[in-house]
């Protein structure tokens, strides 16, 4: 379980983005956090995987407090980041990066059923570099299969999975996502405004100007988002009233 308790987190530069957040990611549970856009929920995936530091509070996996660990030691603690933007890595195919992240080396058949997940072929893309090359769609999902490689994550944080993601790409993702609450004991965060998303997470969490607004199971919160009912969002992240 990963557990933040009182995250503040400030820029140099700038103001307060994120004020005192509460947040418990359960095992095998799956937690979605949505809010309009600017309110804070990417900073929150980045100070869960250690590319941003918190200005106050601590984060606990699994009771050890991981505050002022950086981003290296948490992915070895078992925190495994799918980037909104997409990182790449120059000399690297995408089958190194696959065995890479699960830690071993994977057999044609995984690495087929994994990229086939986010909608790529293995035959067209096991052996391509994961350069400027590749088209930031193809880039997302080549992010999102180094997540779903990992078999050993205590925490998979994903930031708006759905982008850059055709349709039939996004079907096969959501019954991933399904796959991965029904088979690993670890926790699942998606930060999203997808209904197909929230239809599927276990607990919701709303979080607006830096702050969580209401959380909830989400059988009581969905609901509510769907009618905007007291909340200051709608399921398309747009303001709303209170």
């Amino acid at each position: 379980m990963l557990k933040l308790e009182g995250i503040s987190w400030s820029p140099e530069d700038g103001a307060q983005i994120l004020k005192h957040i509460d947040l418990e990611i359960q095992s095998g549970k799956l937690t979605v956090v949505t809010g309009p856009n600017g309110g804070g929920k990417t900073s929150l995936a980045k100070l869960i995987a250690g590319v941003h530091m918190p200005t106050g509070g601590r984060i606990l996996l699994n009771g050890e407090d991981i505050t002022d660990w950086d981003v290296t030691r948490r992915a070895r603690a078992g925190i495994a980041y799918a980037f909104q933007h997409p990182v790449r890595f120059k000399g690297l195919t995408v089958r190194d990066l696959l065995n890479l992240a699960a830690g071993e080396t994977l057999n044609k058949g995984v690495i087929c059923d994994i990229l086939a997940t986010v909608g790529l072929c293995a035959r067209e893309y096991e052996d391509r570099s994961v350069d400027a090359r590749l088209s930031g769609g193809e880039s997302k999902r080549i992010e999102l299969a180094t997540v779903l490689a990992r078999k050993d994550a205590k925490i998979s944080v994903f930031d708006e999975p759905e982008a850059g993601i055709d349709l039939w790409s996004f079907n096969s993702l959501i019954e991933a996502f399904g796959e991965l609450k029904r088979t690993k004991k670890g926790g699942l965060l998606v930060i999203s405004h997808q209904e197909r998303i929230l239809e599927i997470a276990d607990r919701i969490v709303v979080v607006a100007q830096g702050v969580v607004r209401e959380s909830g199971p989400a059988a009581f919160m969905l609901p509510k988002l769907l009618i905007g009912e007291k909340l200051a969002i709608c399921p398309r992240g747009k303001e709303g009233t209170i």
